[in-house]
């Protein structure tokens, strides 16, 4: 006999309140304030405002009657506050508590209404926002303007621009529609801001391996450079700065088969066996490497300290946009006049360049290519840029001192082929 429905939010309703409430209360015991609400009050909002909600659904009337009385209560509640605040004491008063109290009361009706995986993340998020005060303050006063500024500019381009492209070809000379060129830049921008982020506010202030795993998500090749140089410049550290180069690598591979994922499920369906047993290869071989440093070493200064470029600046996006564009050409021309030899040709050119233009526009329909065509494109470009990554680790940081690195990636690059080669 199935679980009447109804049963189920009711026991949605009560869990998420009580969650909400029980952070609600033990935030606020760490601040020393007395506030309105609670493990007890929150539950019984929330029941409230779906009680209401069910005796009204179509005018809903009574919900807001409810939270009219909500607000004056809260209002009261403040008044009563401040009266009773001595001239000697600071004021205490912040719309944290009403805003949750709010929040608490909407959880009944949403819990209804809503589907259930958006009433947790809603709760969850509340919770995570309310918890994490401190970080959240500590992170917005490391948080220069000038990072607040491009991200708000990027913002506002993606808003406004992204819906007024056209989603249709504009030429003949490739099937990439605007829209599709705007939404890859967007996708490939957010990831990499993702990394950038953690890498420069979140990242330990102690060299390790999450610099090198951080940086393969924003860009393994850059990461490769950086950390390349540091190896140079600090030998003692080279066991470790090495393993971190392959590390980066391994993640190159998971980032690869995630952006795929979203514009093209069944090629990252083609790609995942191959990606994943690399991945797992590359993560082995960085471990490997990993424990000949002596006493677990970390990541010297120097390779922790280097700061990626932000992705989001709009000359980074444009030179993306335009390498896209480019690339989605390049990639129509060489099938239409070569084939699939032709696109395979181009994937082991473009490695050595940036292979997630490549990788998005076959994603993205740039050539209607058969599914093992695409994929062994895709394992070929890899390939290639783990080469590119190779000679960059030998020209910076020597034959000697890469050795380990250079040949890990080599390596992988000729497991990539040879997966191509059977796909």
């Amino acid at each position: 006999m199935p679980l009447d429905p109804l049963l189920i939010k009711f026991v949605l309703i009560i869990g998420l309140s009580l969650f909400f409430g029980l952070a609600f209360e033990d935030f606020h015991a760490h601040t020393g304030l007395s506030q309105p609400g609670g493990i007890r009050t929150f539950p019984l909002l929330a029941l409230t405002g779906g009680l209401l909600y069910q005796l009204d659904p179509n005018r809903r009337l009574l919900l807001v009657a409810g939270l009219l009385v909500l607000g004056a209560w809260l209002v009261v509640a403040y008044r009563r506050q401040l009266r009773d605040t001595g001239a000697d004491q600071p004021l205490n008063f912040e719309l944290v508590a009403p805003i949750c109290n709010v929040l608490a009361y909407l959880i009944g009706p949403a819990a209804l209404v809503l589907p259930p995986w958006l009433v947790v993340g809603i709760t969850v998020a509340a919770v995570l926002l309310l918890t994490g005060r401190k970080r959240l303050h500590n992170l917005a006063q490391r948080m220069p303007i000038g990072e607040i500024v491009t991200a708000a500019e990027f913002l506002i381009l993606t808003g406004i621009v992204l819906p007024l492209l056209p989603d249709r070809p504009v030429t003949t000379l490739t099937a990439i529609t605007p829209y599709k060129a705007w939404l890859a830049l967007l996708v490939v921008c957010t990831l990499s801001y993702a990394s950038y982020l953690l890498q420069r506010f979140i990242a330990p202030a102690r060299g390790d391996l999450a610099v090198a795993l951080l940086g393969g998500l924003y860009s393994s090749t850059a990461t490769t450079v950086v950390l390349a140089r540091a190896s140079a410049a600090e030998p003692m550290h080279n066991a470790a700065t090495q393993a971190g180069i392959i590390l980066a690598t391994s993640i190159m591979y998971l980032r690869i088969l995630a952006i795929v994922a979203i514009f093209d499920p069944s090629l990252a369906i083609g790609i995942a066996p191959a990606t994943i047993l690399l991945c797992v290869a590359a993560l082995a071989l960085a471990g490997l490497q990993y424990r000949r440093a002596p006493g677990r070493d970390s990541i010297s200064s120097t390779g922790k300290g280097a700061s990626p470029r932000n992705p989001l600046e709009l000359t980074a996006a444009a030179v993306f946009a335009v390498l896209f564009v480019v690339t989605s050409i390049a990639t129509q021309w060489a099938e239409n006049h070569f084939g699939a030899l032709g696109v395979n040709a181009l994937a082991a050119v473009v490695g050595f360049v940036d292979i997630d233009p490549f990788v998005l526009s076959l994603a993205q329909g740039a050539g209607a290519m058969p599914l093992h065509a695409l994929t062994s494109a895709v394992l070929i470009a890899m390939s290639s840029n783990n080469v590119l990554k190779a000679a960059y680790a030998v020209a910076f940081a020597g034959w000697r001192a890469s050795r380990p690195s250079a040949i890990a990636l080599v390596v992988l690059a000729a497991g990539g082929v040879a997966a191509a080669v059977v796909a």
